[in-house]
């Protein structure tokens, strides 16, 4: 049995987890403490590969410091056993049970999902994930994030914020705070508002040696509630807002630094938001100037030639 993997503390309250996902701010999800078997986390913690910069490449194609291995498969043995448990039609049932969203879909190719390793330095501005997967039907309903790390202190950033609205001043009502201690798990919806991200890791000297570790997994659905469609559309980002500044203040190593880092993010968002213009205005271009459009412009001229009369 599948669920054997999972901790029974997790395991025997489904009930009382579905409560806390529907009530919990600012969207739902729920957040399991001792989440796995501990045996079972602690080989996943052993097994956790090696930072590779090959899989560091970023939706910019630039290597930063997130590192991505989708394969759960091949990384070894246990997190061959993961791969299973995620597949299971129990567990399927187990996490459809705690959302109220029944035949959850899993993704064998983990897209966006796998192990994610974020160095020191790195950070994850409040975005809204990819809607639809991006090659089948489906609809992306649920985030699953397995936290890996033994020890990590909220004052060292990397914990998990669930944001009301990204561009709403920052107050303790708006965000849910989630700290990346091992074996911890959260769940959370994915919608149009399902806002998440993390602040810059900075960790003491003496801890530079660790890194944010965790396993992500989606699942999806066949169809969603009508009224929480939305168009297909990629991972949306909102940058982190530079900081507050007065006159007469002087400018610090600190703030110089953290003033250029955050114009070459928002540089580096608008060119790649400018070559997906691009991108689009050739896949529209070469619609209009199709064979099968200007047939059905054909067509539908008496139609719009009515509509004209009717404007007047």
């Amino acid at each position: 049995m599948m669920l054997s993997l999972i901790d029974p503390s997790v395991r025997n309250r489904a009930d009382l987890l579905r409560q806390e996902f529907q009530l919990n701010q600012p969207f739902r999800h729920v957040v399991m403490d001792s989440f796995l078997e501990p045996g079972f986390c602690d080989r996943l913690l052993a097994d956790f590969p090696a930072f590779d910069e090959r899989k560091a490449v970023n939706e910019l194609g630039e290597v930063g410091r997130k590192a991505v291995v989708p394969d759960l498969d091949r990384i070894g043995p246990s997190y061959a056993q993961f791969d299973r448990l995620m597949r299971a039609r129990e567990f399927l049932a187990f996490v459809g049970q705690i959302s109220g969203i029944a035949n959850l879909v899993y993704d064998p190719a983990y897209v966006g999902g796998g192990t994610h390793e974020n160095l020191d330095g790195q950070e994850l501005d409040a975005h809204v994930d990819f809607n639809y997967h991006p090659t089948k039907p489906l609809h992306r309903r649920l985030n699953l994030i397995v936290f890996l790390n033994p020890e990590w202190l909220e004052c060292w950033g990397g914990c998990l914020e669930l944001s009301e609205d990204p561009w709403l001043p920052a107050q303790p009502e708006h965000v849910r705070t989630v700290v990346p201690i091992a074996n911890r798990a959260v769940l959370f919806e994915t919608t149009e508002k399902s806002w998440h991200g993390f602040k810059r890791i900075r960790l003491p000297d003496e801890k530079r040696r660790l890194s944010r570790r965790s396993i992500a997994v989606y699942f999806y659905s066949a169809d969603r509630p009508p009224e929480e469609a939305a168009p297909s559309h990629g991972t949306v980002y909102v940058p982190r807002p530079l900081p507050q500044l007065q006159a007469g203040y002087t400018l610090g190593q600190e703030d110089v630094d953290e003033i250029q880092v955050l114009m070459a993010r928002r540089d580096a968002q608008i060119r790649y938001l400018y070559r997906r213009e691009l991108e689009f205005s050739k896949v529209l271009s070469g619609m209009i100037r199709s064979p099968s459009f200007r047939v059905g412009r054909f067509f539908t001229w008496p139609l719009r030639k009515l509509r004209e009369m009717k404007r007047r």
